[in-house]
């Protein structure tokens, strides 16, 4: 997952969440994870980890995935140094219901990482090396699929015909339902390209909702889009 908080020299901070972390802000629960599961952007999250200990048939992919893993290690180190340095100074710009502190959520961002390091190193294949628009599987490989933290965040580097070819292409390698999560961008705003990405999408057949979740960091981003 790339980061939702804030705007760095690179374009997007290497941070990812817990699994107990996507359950909440997907709305999810253990029922919902039958698999095949694809992530992505997966990032250093430890989701991957966790669902496949438990069973789950589960795909991370980011474009870092192709990285070893002492420059992963490097590169989650000062992401995460760099978020709570960040979130010390602007943390009266965010919901703590969740996390109650920065030092909690810098504890979530480093158990995350040492999580999904360890899986990485341990299970290479979980973890493929691609980004959006364009995905290395077949059509309907996966019944569900999480995009978190990257479409419509970035709103400001990412136009509006690429959030449209990305949502088409994870509906097209998804059999079942994606989900994305948040729908705010960088601002702390709900994004303009939602509602006309998704409308475009529905002229397109594709049925897309919006349902709350029992998550909120940025102000009122309490939703998750579910399309099929």
């Amino acid at each position: 997952m790339a980061d939702e908080t804030f705007e760095v020299e690179r374009e997007f901070l290497f941070i990812g969440r817990t699994f107990e972390e996507y359950l909440a802000l997907f709305g999810l629960d253990r029922t919902d994870l039958t698999g095949p599961i694809l992530d992505c952007p997966g990032g250093p999250s430890s989701f991957t980890a966790v669902a496949s200990a438990l069973d789950v048939d589960v795909r991370a992919v980011d474009p870092m995935h192709e990285q070893s893993l002492g420059a992963l290690e490097r590169e989650c180190r000062a992401s995460i140094e760099r978020n709570v340095d960040q979130l010390h100074d602007k943390q009266d710009l965010f919901v703590w219901d969740y996390y109650g502190d920065v030092a909690t959520r810098g504890r979530y961002l480093r158990a995350a990482a040492e999580r999904f390091l360890t899986d990485y190193a341990q299970h290479p294949d979980r973890y493929v090396a691609a980004g959006l628009p364009n995905l290395p599987f077949a059509d309907d490989t996966f019944a569900l699929t999480l995009s978190g933290n990257l479409l419509f965040v970035y709103d400001d580097r990412l136009d509006r015909a690429f959030h449209e070819a990305a949502l088409r292409e994870l509906l097209r390698v998804t059999d079942g339902e994606v989900r994305v999560f948040p729908l705010a961008s960088l601002d702390r705003t709900r994004s303009d390209y939602v509602e006309e990405v998704v409308g475009t999408l529905r002229a397109e057949g594709v049925s897309a909702t919006f349902e709350p979740v029992d998550y909120e960091f940025q102000p009122g981003a309490t939703e998750v889009l579910r399309l099929t």
